[in-house]
């Protein structure tokens, strides 16, 4: 059935015509997009009208008016109907009595509406002090009624809003900056708000109303587009989950890509983060020539008198061969050829980032429609500058986003390509691929003082996630995309290796100082084999640093520092010559040990609670240091089931574990016993911490087996369970037979939950290993936890055994 003859159903059928109308619209399946959208409000103005006609029975001075997205005639399946009654106050009682006849239909049928009655003043003085008022009016449409009170009333508020942009511009870009401060930027959220979020519809409605004021208009190619694009997905959002909502959630992106014909909910959110991309690019551009407005404005009567009336002198610096600055904003100097010059796109950008200006609009197209590619390799001056740009901070970010709005970035750097708005999946990443190679470079920068190749260590701070865009180990593609990239820029052969090897082993730092026991020789020596040279290894650590900090908050602590910096001092050690078959044991803290002797003494496990600070650096403003934690300190005479007891006892008190490690302490001469030192970083659920003596008190009983723990917490999980949000994938327990020769290394990677650790420490218990050493680590929703066992004698496991042990702890973690 065509548009026409829905409407004509509609028509014919009164109220109950127009909801079997409207569901078979948006049901059928025939339109999608703009023409469905443009029916949907066609169709519903034609009831509408119909409702006035019937209810005004020839009053005068009276108009319906669409405002809002209604007034663009951009209705979504469940949007608000924006309406406004306008009337010249001749017969309020009249008035009233047709209003209840155009909103109690629309409220019979379960439509939301946003509706109001004014005259024309009144509707004017509201938007002179409501603003969002004043930006649904400026999209006011006419309906039904007298036109000319409609027509009357959209010149007036167009000139109100002309005439006062110098004042409302400020409060609108207020306004948006304080939404975007709320709901966060569309372009990275794994759940964003399609209307709200930076990026969103709103700022996009805000673009229109820049643009109507004549002040400034948005640069418009591509705009259009991506807002046609937000708006497809809030209509498949709203099919998909029936309800009038803007949120993409994640358990929605499936059925919401598949209402929009894509592959799968990455392609969706990489859609809906290009589209929010371009807006927030076009928000950047308009704002700030909005500023440039008015700033000029302010200054010109001054200028003009100083000058005599005359013509007021553009002043223009040089910052580099063929760029100056003017007007706050970097350009492209009158002499400037870019057909000539291949290399000037990268120099005007990093003096831009050097300067803390932005490349102007009309320069960056200007080198996107001229430049001539970069020969390969690239001279030294576009590597040079490369390197400039991204060690200049955090300017370097909007810098390069302007490069990216038109096509620079990929034509530099084609691979550039497969993880630009490309998402991830990851409670610990923040940012999407691109963005977090950015925000790497920009953490590098802080640390080029450290390393002795600081262009090394940008360019791989650029490219370390590169193969990201790949299937498979995106280290493992990366190293060959690096290797490719690197020779095409210009590095010679052994610098490419280099660079080559600090994106395969990028992870390789971090993952074996949290997970391995750096006590074992075997650790040491394999990272040492695999990164080869002092200098290697030196750009490693600041690599590694940038990466976890360009990550999220959730990916570095002084505790993952600590445990990096040691590992790098040992690797160092082996590549300066020393034996690693001979390191020397890390000496207790006078904590450590007098927990230890305290526990040999008394026979029963001691603790001590206390809170861990950030230390503060001198850059950073005063005040209290930021709280990572508690940290929770365990010494226990060497028994069977230290681990389980402590875990289910912290699980029974809801105390979440951030970071764990167990083993065994030497302790000073002439001190007998074997003492195991459990040494967390723990947090409270929710609530205040236990006391120190409660939670000693419940261990005790937990190791001589009178309190049943497992009970407990059975008890617990029956009385409240949890809440079940997102599937979760399955545990996964891994053996990595050669991580070392004193014990066998069982790896388990699983969603953290309430007791994970006192199930995992109970399966291995019934399997009767012996606990070498424990690594455990929660990063976001993950746990990544590595055990060092060996056999009765102290022996690693046999390889059968081995598997046995973590096929069962596997079945048991997914039971």
């Amino acid at each position: 059935m065509s548009s026409t003859d829905v409407r004509k159903e509609a028509e014919d059928s009164g109220p109950s015509g127009y909801a079997a109308a409207r569901l078979r619209l948006l049901t059928e399946g025939a339109q999608s997009g703009p023409p469905r959208r443009s029916a949907l409000s066609e169709l519903t103005d034609d009831w509408l009208s119909g409702l006035f006609d019937t209810g005004a029975d020839g009053l005068r001075g009276v108009s319906l008016v669409a405002v809002g997205g209604y007034g663009r005639g951009e209705l979504s399946p469940r949007s608000d109907l924006d309406l406004l009654l306008l009337h010249d106050g001749s017969d309020s009682g009249a008035v009233a009595a047709l209003a209840d006849r155009l909103w109690y239909p629309v409220w019979d049928l379960g439509l939301a509406l946003d509706h109001s009655v004014r005259t024309p003043a009144e509707a004017r003085k509201t938007a002179g002090e409501d603003l969002k008022v004043q930006l649904g009016l400026l999209d006011a449409r006419h309906l039904a009624g007298d036109l000319g009170l409609t027509a009357g009333l959209r010149t007036a508020v167009l000139a109100d809003w002309r005439n006062q942009a110098p004042k409302r511009l400020p409060e609108l870009q207020e306004l948006c900056a304080e939404r975007a401060e709320r709901q966060g930027e569309l372009q990275y959220l794994l759940e964003p708000d399609l209307k709200e979020a930076r990026g969103g519809l709103r700022d996009a409605t805000a673009l229109r109303a820049v643009a109507a004021s004549w002040l400034a208009d948005a640069p418009r190619e591509g705009l259009d587009d991506a807002r046609r694009r937000l708006l497809d997905v809030r209509d498949a959002l709203h099919l998909t989950t029936g309800r009038a909502t803007d949120r993409l959630a994640l358990q929605e992106q499936d059925q919401v890509a598949a209402e929009l014909g894509l592959l799968d909910a990455d392609t969706l959110l990489r859609q809906v983060y290009e589209a929010a991309r371009v807006i927030s690019y076009a928000s950047d551009v308009t704002w700030r020539e909005v500023g440039r407005v008015l700033r000029s404005r302010a200054v010109r009567p001054r200028l003009r008198a100083m000058l005599g009336g005359g013509k007021p002198v553009v002043d223009r610096s040089p910052l580099a061969e063929g760029v100056v600055e003017q007007d706050g904003e970097v350009v492209l100097a009158r002499a400037a050829r870019p057909e000539r010059d291949p290399v000037l796109p990268l120099r005007a950008a990093a003096a831009a980032a050097q300067a803390g200006l932005p490349l102007s609009l009309h320069a960056v197209r200007r080198l996107a429609a001229n430049v001539r590619p970069l020969p390969t390799p690239w001279p030294a001056e576009a590597r040079e500058q490369l390197v400039t740009l991204l060690g200049s901070g955090s300017p370097t970010i909007d810098v390069w986003e302007a490069l990216e709005a038109e096509g620079l970035i990929t034509r530099l750097l084609p691979d550039w390509e497969r993880v630009r708005c490309r998402p991830q999946r990851n409670a610990v990443h923040i940012w999407t691929v691109d963005r977090h190679l950015i925000e790497t470079a920009v953490r590098a920068s802080e640390f080029t003082r450290r390393v002795h190749r600081p262009d090394l260590l940008l360019v791989a701070a650029l490219l370390h996630d590169i193969g990201k865009g790949w299937p498979g180990d995106h280290s493992v593609a990366g190293e060959i995309i690096a290797r490719d990239v690197a020779a095409r820029i210009g590095f010679d052969r052994e610098d490419v290796a280099v660079l080559a090897s600090l994106v395969r082993h990028h992870l390789l730092l971090v993952d074996t100082a949290t997970r391995r026991d750096l006590e074992d020789p075997a650790t040491v020596r394999s990272v040492a084999d695999a990164v080869g040279s002092q200098g290697t290894l030196e750009l490693l650590h600041a690599l590694t640093e940038a990466d976890a900090l360009a990550t999220g908050p959730a990916a570095w602590s002084s505790w993952r520092g600590s445990l990096v910096a040691d590992l790098v001092k040992r690797v160092a050690a082996v590549l300066a010559g020393d034996d690693p078959d001979e390191p020397e044991a890390a000496a207790p803290t006078a904590e450590q040990e007098r927990l230890a002797i305290e526990a040999v003494a008394t026979g029963s496990p001691v603790l001590s609670l206390r809170a861990q600070t950030e230390p503060q650096t001198g850059d950073e403003p005063s005040g209290d240091p930021e709280p990572l934690g508690v940290e929770l300190l365990i010494a226990v005479p060497d028994q069977p089931g230290v681990l389980p007891a402590v875990a289910g006892v912290l699980a029974m008190h809801r105390l979440t574990v951030r970071t764990a490690e167990l083993r065994a302490l030497d302790l000073p001469d002439g001190v007998d016993g074997s003492v195991l030192l459990l040494n967390w970083r723990v947090a409270a659920e929710y609530g205040s911490l236990p006391q120190a003596a409660r939670l000693r008190a419940d261990l005790v009983r937990a190791l001589d087996g009178s309190l049943d723990v497992a009970g407990r917490l059975a008890e617990r999980d029956a009385a409240y369970p949890r809440r079940r949000g997102v599937v979760a994938p399955a545990a996964r327990v891994t053996v990595h037979p050669a991580a070392s020769r004193l014990a066998t290394v069982i790896e388990v990677r699983a969603q953290d939950a309430p007791g994970l650790l006192f199930r995992i420490g109970r399966a291995l218990e019934d399997a009767s290993v012996r606990m070498r050493s424990a690594h455990v680590s929660t990063l976001g929703a993950n746990a990544v936890d590595a055990f060092y066992v060996t056999g009765p004698e102290g022996a690693p496991l046999p390889s059968e055994e081995a598997a046995s042990v973590a096929r069962k702890l596997e079945e048991t973690l997914r039971g």
